[in-house]
């Protein structure tokens, strides 16, 4: 199956919502008047893109019919997936040899899969590739993500349950120099009831990648549920005030009949998506394409 129908299988759920709503609006309009734009926004704010940024959409598109005299309402519904398409666009994440990418992200996000996937599809292009199990606080990460790291064919560097994390990283940054790695893969706790906690942590983990791997690039991505809609985008904001964030992972985007949340996240945090996860096999992330990921939703 190729990288555009893996997507389009995977955003199924939410082009039979979204999409289907969408085609219904077309097919019952008859002119672009307020109550088409009206019931645009509703559309958007069902499908978790959310209140503030579904009304700048809508008046965005109606800004661009009265501009270009658009009046057929097929064209404005084309015109609409250009504009929410060009919102979403942001410039690659460079990963240059050596980098280290810190993988941030709750409990129960898919946060351990999408270590272990985007690590077997970095090894895929010819990157050599390290794990580090830095989440050394919930019982049995670091077994779930050897796991993973086996799947994918990579190695990992873990300490047992409890140890300081800061001193796993340590340890997996002489385990990349030694292999010549070009991406170190850092897991990290998820604990938003003590941002305090979390922020020293790490604070203390990427000292020890400025002082030990002067040479790396360091980048922070963070991993959400697209199920948890809403609260997905409150955990980001959590999470954006205790470190630098490059970008998301958006998981379980197959599971979702509202796909609308990645474009919330990119106006609403100014955050891109990275990776999108739609489905539970190893090569089930892709790396995010705005213009196929609508293209997947409108057709």
């Amino acid at each position: 199956m190729g990288l555009f129908s893996k997507i389009k299988e995977g955003l199924s759920r939410t082009r039979g919502r979204m999409g289907a709503q969408m085609d219904e609006l077309v097919e019952n309009t008859r002119e672009l008047d307020d109550d088409f734009f009206e019931e645009l926004t509703d559309i958007l704010v069902m499908s978790d893109v959310g209140v503030a940024t579904a009304t700048e959409a809508a008046e965005k598109l109606k800004a661009v019919c009265e501009e270009k005299s658009i009046k057929d309402p097929a064209k404005a519904r084309d015109a609409f997936k250009e504009i929410l398409a060009a919102s979403m666009k942001a410039e690659p994440m460079s990963l240059k040899s050596p980098s280290v990418i810190f993988i941030i992200g709750v409990n129960g996000v898919g946060k351990t899969t999408s270590i272990g996937k985007l690590a077997s599809r970095l090894k895929a292009i010819g990157r050599r590739v390290v794990i580090v199990a830095g989440d050394t606080f919930r019982a049995a990460a670091a077994e779930q993500l050897s796991v993973w790291a086996e799947r994918a064919d990579v190695p990992i560097v873990k300490r047992q349950e409890g140890a300081d994390p800061a001193s796993v990283v340590f340890d997996g940054i002489q385990t990349a120099k030694a292999r010549h790695a070009d991406i170190m893969i850092v897991d990290t706790a998820g604990r938003l009831h003590n941002k305090a906690h979390l922020m020293d942590e790490l604070k203390k983990m990427a000292r020890v990648v400025e002082k030990e791997y002067p040479e790396a690039n360091r980048h922070a991505l963070l991993v959400l549920d697209a199920t948890t809609g809403q609260n997905g985008l409150n955990q980001a904001r959590v999470f954006k005030d205790v470190t630098q964030l490059d970008g998301i992972i958006l998981t379980k985007l197959d599971g979702t009949a509202k796909g609308g949340i990645a474009v919330a996240i990119r106006r609403e945090l100014g955050l891109p998506v990275r990776y999108i996860g739609v489905g539970e096999g190893l090569d089930d992330m892709q790396p995010f394409n705005a213009d196929e990921f609508i293209d997947a939703i409108f057709g």
